[in-house]
């Protein structure tokens, strides 16, 4: 059996979970904020899918937001996104800044982690 698999799945990022409290309050977040459709697959786990990225919800070990890497989520409009991201009850932590390449921000979630908002257009 050769590993040198040349598959378009290779060595690339496929999946990533978050730890939550409760599934049904990061769906409904995660939904009304973004988008996202999800599928259930028992009472401690929900896949979610931006379109493009499939992760996962876990319910059953514990909630540890801080250090990792940086989830960063791409959205033409910035304002429209934070508006979305206070009005489904997250925290806009890291006003919007200019880098090479864009603008974006960062918020926290439901569950305290640290995501972050970015956009190309001006």
């Amino acid at each position: 059996m050769s590993h040198a698999d040349t598959t378009s799945a290779e060595r690339r990022i496929d999946n990533i979970e978050f730890n939550v409290a409760d599934i049904a309050r990061s769906k409904q977040f995660y939904g009304q904020v973004f988008g996202w459709s999800f599928t259930d697959y028992g009472p401690a786990y929900a896949e979610f899918d931006d379109g493009r990225f499939k992760g996962g919800f876990v319910a059953d070990q514990a909630v540890t937001p801080s250090g990792g890497a940086l989830v960063i989520v791409y959205c033409v409009d910035l304002a429209d996104a934070q508006q979305r991201i206070l009005a489904a009850g997250g925290e806009i932590v890291q006003a919007v800044f200019a880098f090479p390449g864009g603008r974006r921000f960062h918020f926290r979630d439901l569950d305290g982690y640290v995501l972050a908002v970015w956009s190309d257009a001006s």
